[in-house]
């Protein structure tokens, strides 16, 4: 199964990484202790509050007609 995902703005990209962890069941503080962040962090931008690169990365992307989409490939029959 494979699962798509636009990303536009940095609320997009936080809400995607929400999604995913959530789906893999993840807590904030796993996914930040696999990451070596800390979970504020994790937190921060999975609100979208976290960016300002990602903000200006998005800005030129879009200026250039181009978009991100982040592909999850999983096994047939996991959710």
């Amino acid at each position: 199964m494979v699962e798509h995902y636009v990303v536009r703005s940095p609320e997009d990209l936080g809400r995607t990484i929400a999604e995913i962890r959530k789906s893999q069941n993840q807590t904030q503080a796993q996914l930040a202790a696999h990451s070596g962040m800390s979970r504020d962090s994790v937190a921060q931008l999975e609100r979208g509050r976290q960016g300002r690169s990602i903000e200006l990365l998005l800005r030129l992307l879009r200026r250039l007609g181009a978009t991100i989409t982040i592909t999850v490939e999983r096994p047939d029959g996991e959710a």
